[in-house]
């Protein structure tokens, strides 16, 4: 059975005591992949285009500030950094097209106008997110030792993101990663995070507890959803933002993957 350690020490639920594992789900961006350069291309890219429809409109030059305004805000769009807590962070395309037809609601469009300019804003810069990025995600230092020392331990491998499929698989296949995830839960399936059930269904998928897994996220509402689901080592990553993410629902923190270890107990002699 495997046991994982951070920085020698082995880690188990809040209560105490040390979580044999079988499974360790990982959040994508910000976790999995250095996410933080495609996402601020694509945010920003999200503003421009969004002005430039909204100009077209017959939007004001006090209307363009306040729309302007609005999305940094509803993105958690910096002048050269992404809010890690955010809704370009951690949420769904659909989400982020709602946030946009909301800010745009705001400087005086009708919804149904303000939600077909966001559909052809997020169709105009789509192109941006993912493998087809010009700044494509990285993998995160030193991740494929880690999943390498899984391996050999025999603990399996999954993603739980809000991505989609695709963007999920791109990743893993342009850095040679596939083979090292046996599953993975994406923003096409039912529920999606952060509900509990999102966790619960990759565990089905895997045939693993949630009570034998352990969850590594940069974002509250993961580490919460993973509490909520069972899951007794739930581990905050760090390092995957240039702002560092705060991580209150955390069991522990990592900032490399290096500080992560697995040991296996070897069968009793008979």
């Amino acid at each position: 059975m495997a046991h994982l350690l951070l920085r020698g020490t082995p880690l188990g639920p809040p209560g105490g005591g040390v979580a044999c594992i079988e499974a360790v789900l990982f959040d994508k961006d910000g976790t999995l992949s250095h996410s933080e350069p495609m996402l601020l291309a694509l945010a920003r890219a999200r503003v421009h285009k969004t002005l430039l429809l909204a100009e077209g409109m017959g939007a004001d030059p006090q209307a363009r500030i306040q729309l302007e305004q609005a999305l940094h805000r509803a993105y958690g769009l910096w002048e050269d950094a992404i809010d890690p807590g955010g809704i370009t962070a951690v949420a769904a395309r659909d989400h982020n097209l709602i946030a946009t037809a909301t800010a745009l609601a705001q400087v005086g469009l009708s919804w149904a106008d303000a939600h077909a300019l966001a559909e052809e804003c997020f169709d105009h810069t789509d192109h941006l997110h993912g493998g087809g990025a010009s700044t494509p995600p990285e993998p995160t230092a030193g991740l494929p030792s880690l999943l390498e020392r899984l391996a050999r331990a025999s603990v399996l491998c999954a993603v739980i993101s809000n991505d989609h499929r695709q963007g999920i698989r791109s990743f893993l296949d342009r850095h040679g990663l596939v083979g090292h995830f046996a599953a993975a839960w994406s923003a096409e399936h039912h529920p999606r995070k952060p509900s509990a059930g999102a966790v619960h269904g990759l565990c089905a998928e895997l045939g693993v507890p949630a009570e034998r897994c352990a969850l590594i996220g940069d974002a509250d509402s993961d580490l919460r959803m993973a509490r909520a689901a069972g899951v007794p080592v739930v581990i905050g990553y760090r390092s995957g933002w240039r702002q560092p993410p705060p991580l209150e629902s955390a069991t522990a923190w990592i900032h490399h993957w290096d500080e992560l270890d697995v040991m296996v107990d070897l069968p009793s002699p008979a």
